[in-house]
């Protein structure tokens, strides 16, 4: 069996935000089709970062410690990833993540 045997490849079915923000509070604000505004705490977006080095690839076993990260955490820049997703660089100098657009819809509390 080789890699690519190994790995489950899913398609992107979430539709992209209309805007992405960063509010004065610091707060993620996303506008979704139909008029859907969301704020995520940018602290609560940074926890649950989806990168392998927060993330263990295969049993999904959490590896950030919440403790390491700064009650003032923020991104300090948002950049498009394709059509599927967007990688934030955190004040913390973490920038690893790919954030597709499901999992900011589940972060919005939205499925």
């Amino acid at each position: 069996m080789g890699l690519l045997d190994r790995i489950t490849l899913t398609q992107h079915a979430a539709l992209p935000p209309e805007a992405i923000d960063v509010t004065a509070a610091n707060e993620i604000q996303i506008q979704w089709p139909g008029g859907r505004q969301v704020l995520i705490p940018s602290r609560q977006l940074r926890e649950s970062c989806p990168c392998a080095g927060c993330i263990e690839e295969f049993t999904g076993r959490k590896l950030l410690d919440p403790a390491t990260i700064p009650d003032d955490i923020h991104p300090t820049q948002i950049s498009p990833v394709g059509n599927y997703a967007v990688q934030f660089t955190w004040s913390d100098g973490h920038a690893t993540g790919l954030y597709t657009w499901q999992t900011l819809r589940q972060a919005s509390g939205l499925t």
